[in-house]
């Protein structure tokens, strides 16, 4: 590995400043998708879009805060846990889109609906069901879909939490 790289990834203060830009350019992409191109999310892809908002959230925090001892830990197992969140969430749409059409849930509520309407318990497993919209597949990049890629990215997430959860680190760094 070069010197360079090496020394960047021995700053504590690293890990959580590149998930943080990570995150603020994936809802970027998100909301250009949903504006620009018209593509209406689906209550799965928005609960992915608040997934990556809460890692970035707890990114900035570990970042700001620069802690070498328990908060290191507790920021980068909190930014883990979201991660590995946000990763089934995607999953689960994977496999939403993988289905024969004559498989694909009937249609559910809108995300919105759920929140405002429901109890969280019965929200979230309304969620979880998905609808048509979670299964279809109308854009791709490279060959996969945005939940592919959303899925690539929260399996990132979650190693590189992990990686820095069970690092050491200098107090002078």
């Amino acid at each position: 590995m070069p010197a360079w790289i090496n020394t960047f990834l021995q700053n504590r203060r690293s890990l959580y400043t590149i998930v943080f830009i990570s995150c603020l350019v994936l809802l970027a992409i998100s909301y250009f998708i949903q504006y620009i191109m018209h593509l209406e999310p689906c209550s799965l892809c928005l609960v992915q879009r608040y997934s990556f908002l809460s890692i970035g959230i707890v990114a900035l925090i570990g970042l700001l805060h620069g802690s070498t001892g328990i908060m290191n830990k507790f920021y980068s197992g909190f930014m883990a846990l979201l991660s590995i969140g946000g990763g089934v969430v995607a999953s689960r749409q994977l496999w939403l889109q993988s289905l024969p059409p004559n498989q694909v849930p009937s249609c559910g509520a809108d995300f919105d609906f759920l929140v405002n309407n429901f109890p969280i318990a019965k929200a979230i497993e309304s969620l979880w069901q998905g609808s048509p919209s979670c299964a279809e597949v109308t854009w791709k990049f490279l060959g996969l879909s945005i939940a592919g890629w959303a899925w690539i990215w929260f399996v990132s997430f979650a190693l590189l939490a992990l990686v820095q959860m069970f690092r050491s680190f200098k107090a002078s760094v």
